[in-house]
């Protein structure tokens, strides 16, 4: 009798448990969150053959050729195009346009037998189609096959739409090269969560990345440097006999291939030509393009210290970056440079960086006083302003957008040049009520290379942004007139980031963040559904075998003086129903030790706070060793 009880109860366990299992599996966690999604009754249930019917326009054929490859890798099941209204999946534009959808909208429905995506445009399609794979179960984000008794997904209506046009995530592959290969992938996380620019960081004073035909030496010599290890900006000057054999560059036959994936998959990419400052790439390549003494001696940057910032911004150059803006060979290069770069890129905006350029080689330089008297300019912001617009005429004699970084804006350029503010929102809220275009990516919210978490676990940097700051991104807030703003875009420098594992790190789940900021009507978004849904996205990284950071899950460290002189310690967690347990004596914490509960005071000869979070009895967060003297400094900063 009591092993049939038993049997029983370990039978109703197993089912109560698979049931779970089922229900967190079938859990809809779509980012970014839709306009209107309703859950319907029932399941799909995917069957071992699948037909799908689709308009015959090449860009709906490169949806269902994605599509049909996602499901056919993982899912082992065999996927036929076909002609018959009865397909079990549609994707079909729409005859009479929607309004409600505009360009890159669409409208879902899940029911027991069949999908159906329709939109105006084959990119809604396309969108559609990344709100359906999130509804699949998270294996489907695996590139091998994946025996399941059954793929099911809930039945749903979803009617969903962008609140922006501009959604962007900006890669720098000048201050670290990344290869086409790295680029396309990371073209393929953004598109997951509906991205549609993507923002190349082409040249910096670590590397010329783009091959210019009618100036071979920018790639000759300006894509190359000295390979060094360590905490960039702290480095040693590089030697004359130290190899530069570190870097690489895109070809342009390698752009025409990106720009092609990228277009399959409905994103733009903008091209960045950072000048006139963070140029010594180009400089070192072509020494003329300077008019300070002495620049042919210079390297291109491998990570040591060129610029004193101890003063704020802009930078005292302890060497001269710049091109020179009384220069006319400068004029006459950009002009060849932007020529080429017009051509090979359809995008309708170029990118001429024009931030944290150093004044004061150019305050003492003759050729820029005689600059300043002939054209009537009175500060190194006038003159930079100056060469801005010459810039700018460029760019749009070559039936091209101008864009620029926030400082533009001090040297009054034209109506039609839009701002990036990346200095706060306040540039871009001024610019707007100027008039101009503006995309936010404001560092407050949108820096990617910032710490995630606390500076002893994370790679340091000198400045943080955690996850709930950016879900706090909204590019519209303060806007009187909303028409200026074309969108937001998170940045992504990599001075610190050596490979691709460290840059999706760095991009994901911030990335996701800003993905619904970008996209979400403000009412739709919700930091406690939010968070819920990044761990559902977590597991689905883990099958794609993506790197992200689980820093959400780290306990937040603030010390202050406690009684008698005493050192007082409060942690408090990112995100609800985590227990941090603790120790003092050098052991490591688990679930048995004592748990956090209030401020503590830190014993008078104790070294190191050791803490880690968990949650349901399992560990979540990463253990975090913090010594007490950095506790300490903490307070002395305040």
């Amino acid at each position: 009798m009591r092993s049939i009880k038993l049997g029983t109860l370990f039978l109703f366990s197993l089912l109560s448990f698979t049931a779970l299992g089922q229900e967190q599996e079938d859990k809809i966690a779509i980012i970014p969150e839709p306009v209107e999604l309703a859950r319907t009754e029932g399941f799909f249930i995917l069957p071992e053959e699948i037909t799908i019917k689709s308009a015959s326009t090449p860009e709906v054929q490169n949806t269902v050729n994605l599509l049909r490859k996602r499901i056919t890798t993982t899912t082992g099941a065999r996927v036929n195009l076909s002609t018959k209204d009865d397909a079990i999946i549609r994707l079909q534009l729409n005859t009479v346009g929607d309004l409600v959808l505009g360009k890159e909208g669409y409208r879902l429905q899940v029911d027991h037998k069949t999908i159906l995506i329709k939109a105006n445009q084959p990119a809604g399609l396309f969108y559609g189609v990344q709100s359906l794979l999130q509804l699949f179960p998270k294996e489907i984000e695996s590139e091998k096959l994946i025996r399941k008794t059954s793929w099911r997904l809930p039945c749903v209506t979803i009617t969903d739409y962008p609140r922006f046009d501009w959604r962007g995530l900006m890669f720098d592959v000048s201050r670290h090269f990344f290869t086409k290969a790295d680029v396309k992938k990371y073209i393929d996380n953004m598109v997951k969560y509906k991205y549609n620019l993507l923002h190349l960081h082409l040249t910096d004073d670590e590397g010329w990345r783009i091959e210019i035909k009618s100036y071979p030496k920018l790639t000759q010599i300006g894509a190359w440097r000295v390979n060094k290890t360590g905490q960039f900006g702290t480095f040693s000057a590089p030697l004359p006999n130290e190899p530069r054999d570190y870097g690489g560059f895109f070809t342009q036959e390698d752009i025409k291939e990106l720009i092609k994936y990228a277009s399959d998959r409905f994103v733009n990419i903008l091209p960045e030509i950072d000048v006139p400052g963070h140029s010594l790439a180009a400089i070192v390549s072509y020494p003329e393009l300077s008019c300070t003494p002495g620049v042919e001696k210079y390297s291109v940057r491998s990570g040591e210290a060129i610029m004193d910032w101890s003063r704020g911004a802009p930078p005292i150059a302890l060497i001269d970056n710049t091109l020179c803006p009384a220069n006319e060979r400068v004029y006459t290069f950009l002009d060849t440079v932007i020529t080429e770069i017009a051509a090979l890129f359809p995008f309708e905006y170029i990118h001429m960086g024009g931030d944290e350029a150093p004044h004061n080689f150019w305050q003492k330089n003759p050729s820029v006083k005689e600059l300043m008297l002939r054209e009537g300019l009175k500060t190194m912001e006038e003159v930079q302003g100056y060469f801005t617009r010459r810039v700018e005429a460029i760019v749009q004699s070559k039936g091209k957008k101008f864009i620029g970084w926030d400082e533009i804006l001090s040297g009054g350029p034209s109506q039609s040049t839009a701002v990036m503010s990346w200095r706060g929102v306040e540039g871009g809220i001024k610019a707007a009520n100027m008039g101009h275009e503006v995309v936010m990516s404001p560092s407050t919210y949108a820096y990617l290379d910032y710490m995630q978490g606390d500076v002893a676990i994370e790679p340091k940097i000198y400045a943080s942004l955690r996850l709930n700051k950016s879900y706090q991104f909204d590019p519209g807030e303060g806007i009187t007139d909303l028409k200026f703003i074309k969108g937001g875009q998170a940045n992504l420098w990599t001075e610190n980031i050596y490979n691709m594992r460290h840059a999706e790190y760095m991009t994901w789940p911030r990335g996701l963040a800003i993905a619904e900021s970008v996209w979400s009507p403000v009412s739709k978004k919700s930091w406690t559904s939010f968070y819920g849904k990044v761990e559902d996205h977590f597991k689905r990284f883990d099958m794609a075998e993506v790197k992200y950071a689980p820093s959400m899950y780290d306990p937040i460290f603030l010390s202050t003086t406690g009684p008698e002189n005493t050192l007082r310690v409060e942690l408090s967690t990112e995100i609800p129903g985590l227990d941090i347990h603790y120790t003092f004596d050098n052991s490591f914490p688990d679930q048995f030790y004592p748990k956090y509960m209030a401020p503590l005071i830190v014993p008078k000869d104790a070294g190191t706070l050791k803490v880690i979070t968990y949650r349901d009895g399992k560990p979540i967060g990463r253990l975090i060793t913090m010594q007490v003297s950095e506790l300490k400094a903490r307070i002395k900063k305040k």
